[in-house]
């Protein structure tokens, strides 16, 4: 019997492979191999030592536009996303609302209010984080794909052009700000992943809350995959500025395999959220246009307004579709959620203690 249950192991896993999400996968990863080659000129461009993290973001692609496509295809997923991008993209809306969409990608997406009103420090560090990570993307990715090099300028110094798809396009000092800006860019990102995942560490270390929710693969390992990330960074630019390169070698390797192993990690864990977060901007644009177009959803129970008509119609609609036989459930509003629990808790399992 355990050699019947073994032979069949292999081919469960693969029956739970989604062939869809594959093929697009398929597609992105050969659409990022093609970018990278013609970005870089036939590879020109291409810096070998780089080889490394150019395979891990081919892998990277793969696996983020599997579970994208995974993750989309769910009722609930398909249907706000869906819904949420048409409102997003609707020229009625925005002729009605010109500034709902901007303002939107500012609140939702770039400041994130929404964790402003958690706390002013967490969003600090927040902040830091996120920008810090935004920055070394926008550098490492294009000067890893050979999008953008640099060569120095004849007959001085110390002055560099910058060549973007292999156009010139910037000429400057390196001994400016603006050069030193431009080669220690990814410096400055470090320091602030670093100040943000300080924070995050310190209080999961604290605070009695967190500590209680948290879990060492989901919570702190990608805290201390970003902090190995920015400190071996770090640690590249000290070697070569202040130790005359020594140790470099070795910086330069555990500096990749870190970063390697986060690429490959990141469409498992929680990075993946960052993928995810765009796709609620369309979504917080939808339920305030059918809000105006529609009106709110008053409670069944207390007939206080919670939320729009169209947002408890669009939920009953996915509960039926997952199966789910509580579609009525949607109609009473959090309060009353809150008192029907009680009151069924009382009736039906205990009075109470006497």
């Amino acid at each position: 019997m355990k050699r019947e249950r073994a032979s069949h192991e292999p081919s469960r896993f693969l029956g739970d492979v989604d062939p869809t999400a594959s093929a697009i996968a398929t597609g992105a990863a050969l659409v990022m191999s093609v970018a990278i080659y013609f970005g870089s000129r036939g590879l020109q461009n291409f810096d070998a030592a780089l080889v490394g993290y150019a395979t891990a973001t081919v892998f990277l692609a793969f696996g983020v536009t599997y579970r994208y496509v995974v993750w989309v295809q769910s009722p609930p997923t398909r249907r706000y996303l869906m819904n949420g991008w048409k409102a997003f993209l609707s020229w009625r809306h925005f002729k009605r609302f010109p500034s709902l969409v901007p303002k939107t990608l500012i609140s939702n997406l770039l400041m994130q209010d929404f964790i402003r009103k958690r706390g002013v420090s967490r969003w600090a560090a927040h902040q830091a984080l996120f920008w810090g990570v935004i920055g070394a993307t926008l550098i490492t990715f294009p000067l890893t794909f050979g999008w953008i090099h640099f060569r120095s300028v004849a007959g001085t110094e110390s002055g560099y052009q910058m060549f973007v798809f292999g156009i010139k396009t910037v000429t400057f000092d390196a001994l400016t700000w603006l050069g030193w800006l431009t080669f220690h860019g990814l410096d400055v990102t470090a320091v602030l992943v670093i100040a943000g995942c300080s924070y995050f560490m310190w209080r999961r270390f604290r605070d009695r809350e967190t500590m209680t929710n948290q879990h060492l693969a989901h919570d702190l390992m990608p805290l201390l995959a970003l902090l190995a990330i920015s400190v071996t960074g770090l640690l590249l630019t000290f070697s070569s500025a202040l130790l005359e390169g020594r140790y470099y070698d070795f910086l330069a390797i555990t500096h990749m395999a870190v970063v390697v192993l986060t690429l490959v990690f990141i469409p498992f864990g929680k990075f993946f959220h960052v993928i995810q977060r765009p796709a609620s901007i369309g979504v917080q644009v939808y339920k305030r246009t059918s809000l105006e177009d529609h009106g709110p959803f008053l409670c069944k129970r207390c007939g206080a307004p919670f939320e729009s008509k169209d947002y408890v119609e669009d939920l009953e609609k996915t509960m039926g579709e997952l199966g789910l036989g509580f579609a009525g459930w949607v109609e009473y509003c959090p309060r009353c959620k809150r008192l029907e629990r009680g009151i069924s808790y009382r009736t039906h399992v205990k009075e109470g203690f006497r």
